[in-house]
Formats: structure tokens, sequence, C-alpha cells
């Protein structure tokens, strides 16, 4: 399997893992005052870019130039 269709197993798998989190978390948030209300979802609506980076910088460096 290369690398590309590795992180996108990975990327898809961690993807629906992380939605589920930030869903039940927010459970918890969403009675809460309307400030932190912003601010967990303004970090959890950015928190999923820096693995997903990660991730698709790892699969780059296993690509063959053609």
């Amino acid at each position: 399997m290369s690398r590309s269709s590795l992180a996108f197993v990975i990327g898809l798998l961690g993807f629906l893992a992380y939605i589920g989190a930030a869903v039940a978390l927010g459970d918890v948030v969403v009675h809460r005052h309307w400030l932190l209300q912003l601010a967990y979802y303004v970090v959890a609506g950015i928190a999923w870019a820096f693995p997903a980076k990660w991730l698709i910088v790892w699969a780059a460096r296993g690509a063959q130039p053609r």
C-alpha cells in the first residue's frame, strides 16, 4: 500500500474520530457561557488542520517523481 493510500485511510478514520470527539465535547459546552462556546468552536474548528498537515506532508514525502 502506498503512503498516499495509507494516509487517506488514516486521515479518513482520524477525521471521523475527531468529529465524534468534537461533538461529544460540544454537548458539554452547549449550555455554557457564549464566550466559552465561541472559544471551543474556534479551537475545535481549527485543531484538525495540524494533524492533517502532518499527514499530507508525510504522504507527499513518499511520492516518487515521474
